[in-house]
């Protein structure tokens, strides 16, 4: 008989309005707003005080400030929200055979086979009140066979409490709750399963596979399955050194210092694209060169969570102009973004009272998808062309973007 598994999904509530609300007490049970705080700004996190107005994460923030006149706005700090982030990772890493950080704030853990040694449920309610001890942010979790109704379990026991899906339970648990509960489960998929008088998991649990697979195209099969209540995805072991990374051996070594740092804000343009089509951030950024004597140096920096270019290009740059001090021939030149974990890279962009910048990387992204990665750099990025073999433009004249300050 094949092993029983036991997965916990861990969600800090609020996590955004939870971390402003240890810097400042006054904020607590109070209607608090996180995000850009212009009128063009949209709100990043909202505690539950203000989701009772219908206030909602991705909202405009004009929107949701006429619907909770009384809210507090705050533009939000992302280092501070990245500190405690790794807070938490370090306690879960501290315990956890295995887990997987999936966003800044939410975290898998197997913790099959540990109830020979210990009971899970009492493990996880220790692991859960050593967080909310060691860091003082609530924190919610579900306990089942497999992730998806771990983190349906979760999304129920918020806020700041937990819930335990006994085996066998898993279908009957889902069967009232509505279909947007389902991870995968967007608004137009709502939609479809609407116009089919689907609206309850259970409904959906009743239905032919092959009539969901026909309404909901290539995804159906999945939807269907997690309604069942059954998940075989594994949870991913999560490694800090997780990385996307691009580097360059040049046909003829360069001491040319301006085209080293075009290549390299070539190379950082193309993995922060990489970044975000990936739904990811990075934590960590790292700049390599090799010389003709085949010394080896690298320098990196530890930052908040993000996939903007506008901070990571500037970032890149002046780890080159520091690495980059013995003035003699350059062999290989290489960038690494790790400590990777998923999110949205507006995340840092209620730094900014400048909002256009979700909608020039909604632009920029959409031209590389349909044209191809470098169809359009900035304009630093031309530096690249004549070194080595290396060519970031596959043939074709790119779209030229003027470099931009922060």
């Amino acid at each position: 008989m094949a092993t029983r598994r036991s997965i916990v999904h861990m969600d800090l509530d609020t996590f955004f309005v939870s971390c402003e609300r240890l810097l400042d007490s006054r904020l607590n049970q109070k209607p608090i707003l996180i995000g850009g705080t212009s009128e063009r700004g949209v709100v990043a996190s909202c505690s539950y005080e203000a989701r009772r107005f219908g206030v909602r994460s991705g909202m405009s923030m004009k929107m949701a400030k006429e619907r909770c006149p009384e809210a507090i706005c705050i533009k939000g700090n992302t280092q501070t929200y990245t500190k405690f982030s790794r807070m938490v990772t370090e306690i879960v890493k501290e315990v956890s055979p295995v887990y997987e950080k999936t966003s800044i704030d939410e975290f898998y853990i197997d913790f099959t086979g540990m109830d020979r040694f210990f009971g899970i449920w009492t493990y996880a309610s220790e692991l859960r009140s050593r967080i909310i001890k060691e860091t003082g942010l609530p924190i919610s979790f579900g306990l089942s066979e497999n992730k998806t109704v771990s983190k349906v379990a979760t999304g129920e026991a918020k806020p700041n409490n937990q819930l335990h899906i006994s085996y066998g339970l898993e279908k009957d648990f889902l069967a009232p709750l509505s279909v947007q509960k389902i991870p995968m489960v967007g608004p137009k998929t709502f939609q479809t399963l609407c116009s089919l008088g689907v609206k309850k998991i259970g409904t959906l649990q009743t239905l032919p596979l092959e009539l969901v697979e026909q309404a909901l195209g290539e995804n159906g099969r999945s939807i269907w399955t997690k309604a069942q209540g059954i998940d075989k995805s594994a949870v991913e072991p999560y490694n800090e050194r997780k990385s996307i990374s691009n580097e360059r051996t040049f046909h003829q070594d360069t001491i040319d210092v301006a085209k080293l740092s075009g290549i390299l804000a070539a190379m950082a343009e193309n993995l922060t694209f990489q970044l975000r089509r990936a739904g990811k951030l990075t934590g960590t950024v790292t700049v390599k060169i090799r010389y003709a004597d085949f010394q080896t140096q690298t320098l990196q920096q530890q930052i908040a969570y993000t996939a903007a270019d506008h901070e990571l290009l500037p970032l890149v740059q002046e780890l080159f102009k520091r690495l980059y001090q013995r003035r003699v021939l350059v062999r290989l030149i290489g960038l690494r973004f790790s400590s990777l974990v998923g999110g949205a890279h507006q995340l840092r962009l209620f730094d900014h009272q400048d909002l256009s910048y979700p909608a020039l990387y909604k632009a920029l992204d959409k031209i590389r998808e349909r044209y191809g990665d470098r169809a359009v750099l900035r304009a630093i990025g031309l530096e690249a062309r004549s070194i080595g073999h290396y060519n970031p433009f596959n043939g074709e004249p790119p779209i030229l973007l003027a470099n931009r300050s922060t």
